[in-house]
């Protein structure tokens, strides 16, 4: 195997020397070897990719669509984009201009980033929530000014984006809901009270909306609808279609931002695989691809009651989230604020693995996020095991 040069410690890019792996990944690793473990840690949909989406990916494989396409994705996926954010939010987007197909979310994320942020800048970053955020703003040289929301029941209110912004000039604003870690999400009324506070200033939004399809009460709306002008929606197929390998995410906002935004993009990745942007058409635009999201949807509404009412058994208290498929709960009293010590024990005595709530950010301290998206056999034995872990505590 290779040595490096000694001669080149140290010259690595030195913006990257405060940035650490991330805390889930390596706690799931950690954990993950424990001799019959059941993990609740990832977010990570236990279904099959629906037949049509896979069939459409096999049909571009043999019809040889092998060449590059527009670094923005090919024309059918914008459009079916187009029709999905209409059909769903009654957005508005023209799919020559004013979208872009990533890898993933996560390009989507540093894309829209790269696109905004000079170093020094700040980002507002309500917590707790998904830590890539504050990484790939520390990455650009930029600041996350990170807000606890803990005491709003884990949504940003208007008085606090308020207070935080008498702190100094701000360039962004990052949203994401449904949230990753809590399931907390944002009705209409509470974006446009949220849109009133921001549409005065020059404040741009970033808005993380990769778990919209997975609401479980009423319907998800887009801060975009009321800043149509200062938003970039980010969404994908990963969460909603059961897509995580395909890596099909997606950008979409004004063309003139857009415009830096594809460019960043075009940079990064070149464009997207084709046979996975040929099973997102379906995904998006048919009516085959609405169907699959809400029959996962129902198993996921049925494996979160469950959930909910095994941890309450527990004495866990937790708050019944309105989407995404993440428990966030509180540690019962007799165990402390100390989450991360409470996820080892469970790992190593318990068999079950899930993510202490601090790795999410301030306001996290405390409470521990279990994924169900598994199956609900998983699910009843992880549920029986902390019960019984609790209980010999």
């Amino acid at each position: 195997m290779p040595k490096m040069n000694p001669a080149l410690r140290g010259r690595f890019n030195h913006d990257l020397t405060s940035i650490a792996p991330s805390n889930i990944r390596t706690f799931d690793a950690k954990v993950s070897s424990i001799k019959g473990i059941v993990k609740l840690t990832l977010g990570e949909p236990d279904f099959n990719v629906p037949t049509a989406l896979k069939n459409a990916a096999i049909q571009a494989i043999e019809g040889n669509d092998s060449h590059y396409t527009p670094s923005v994705g090919t024309a059918v996926l914008r459009e079916a984009i187009a029709h999905f954010l209409s059909d769903r939010y009654d957005l508005t987007y023209d799919p020559a201009t004013e979208i872009a197909v990533t890898v993933g979310a996560t390009e989507a994320i540093f894309a829209s980033f790269e696109a905004l942020l000079n170093p020094g800048d700040k980002v507002i970053i309500p917590t707790p929530t998904f830590p890539l955020y504050e990484t790939v703003v520390q990455m650009l040289g930029a600041t996350p000014v990170l807000v606890d929301t803990s005491a709003t029941d884990f949504v940003l209110t208007p008085a606090l984006l308020e207070e935080t912004l008498k702190e100094g000039p701000v360039k962004a604003l990052l949203l994401n809901y449904p949230s990753n870690p809590t399931g907390v999400t944002y009705d209409a009324a509470q974006l446009q009270d949220l849109a009133a506070v921001i549409e005065p200033t020059d404040l741009f939004v970033i808005a993380d909306e990769i778990y919209s399809e997975l609401i479980y009460s009423g319907h998800h709306a887009s801060i975009a609808t009321y800043l149509p002008g200062q938003t970039l929606v980010l969404n994908g197929a990963s969460k909603s279609h059961a897509m995580t390998g395909y890596r099909i995410g997606f950008v979409a906002g004004p063309a003139e931002l857009m415009k830096v935004v594809s460019m960043v993009h075009s940079m990064l990745v070149t464009s997207p695989s084709n046979p996975a942007m040929a099973a997102a058409v379906p995904a998006f635009g048919s009516e085959e691809g609405r169907q699959a999201t809400l029959t996962m949807k129902q198993a996921y509404q049925e494996r979160r009651d469950f959930m909910l009412q095994a941890l309450s058994q527990a004495g866990f208290k937790v708050a019944s989230p309105n989407g995404a498929f993440y428990l966030f709960a509180k540690l019962p009293t007799k165990f402390g604020q100390d989450d991360e010590a409470f996820a080892t024990a469970l790992a190593k005595e318990g068999a079950v693995a899930v993510i202490p709530g601090s790795f999410f950010g301030p306001g996290g301290e405390g409470y521990l996020r279990l994924s169900y998206a598994t199956s609900m056999d998983n699910l009843k034995l992880a549920a029986s095991r902390i019960q019984d872990f609790v209980a010999s505590h």
